[in-house]
């Protein structure tokens, strides 16, 4: 629909003013709000995540974006689904330690909730004993940990071994604009996935496993 793909274009050029009203433009149509986030605020989205792997934009763009995207789930949450059951299962999930961008972990949160799990969002700059500490406080089956910069994620490694010697049986998932499949092989973790939508399934199919 051109609605979306104009929320998109200007999710993708920042026009934060444009957000709102294109928002509601399209629950006023009746399209649902999942479809107004897939094919509107998460289109946009990849848009950017494609062209700041390609340096084609810096972190101010981004950030920039990540306003747009906020303003604009904000708005969806409502329609998204509600509180997860009591037994859902639980996912802890946090930008790493050094880091404090927060976008792509607040899009996986959505996403995850929407889904039907309880997730715990310890916020940004987390260092590897809270992810460990508050999983083992929750009962949580899943650990996701997200990184914008390359200089943070080295932190994501030292997660997975701060798992590992816990004994602890969570599953560690990682994600965020510079990491990649390779890498997350590399430091040994249990998942990788490059989108919120995919990460909201990955997860769910890790901790009914």
């Amino acid at each position: 629909m051109e609605n979306l793909q104009e929320l998109a274009a200007s999710l993708a050029a920042g026009r934060l003013p444009k957000i709102k009203p294109l928002v509601q433009e399209a629950l006023d149509a009746g399209i649902p709000a999942e479809r107004i986030l897939s094919d509107g605020l998460l289109a946009g989205m990849a848009e950017v995540s494609d062209k700041f792997r390609q340096n084609l934009i810096y972190v101010p763009e981004v950030m920039l974006a990540a306003k747009c995207m906020q303003v604009g789930c904000d708005m969806l949450k409502p329609s998204l689904g509600g509180e997860a059951a009591a037994d859902a299962p639980v996912v802890v999930i946090g930008t790493v330690k050094g880091d404090r961008h927060d976008i792509g972990k607040n899009l996986c949160r959505l996403m995850m909730e929407g889904r039907g799990l309880r997730v715990v969002d310890l916020g940004v700059n987390v260092p590897a004993e809270k992810f460990v500490s508050e999983a083992e406080k929750q009962g949580a089956k899943i650990i996701c940990c997200s990184a914008l910069l390359t200089t943070t994620m080295p932190e994501m490694k030292r997660v997975v071994e701060a798992v590992r010697q816990s004994g602890l049986g969570a599953k560690v998932m990682v994600g965020g604009a510079p990491v990649t499949q390779d890498f997350a092989n590399s430091i040994g973790a249990d998942a990788y996935t490059s989108d919120a939508a995919s990460c909201a399934q990955r997860a769910l199919e890790l901790a009914t496993a």
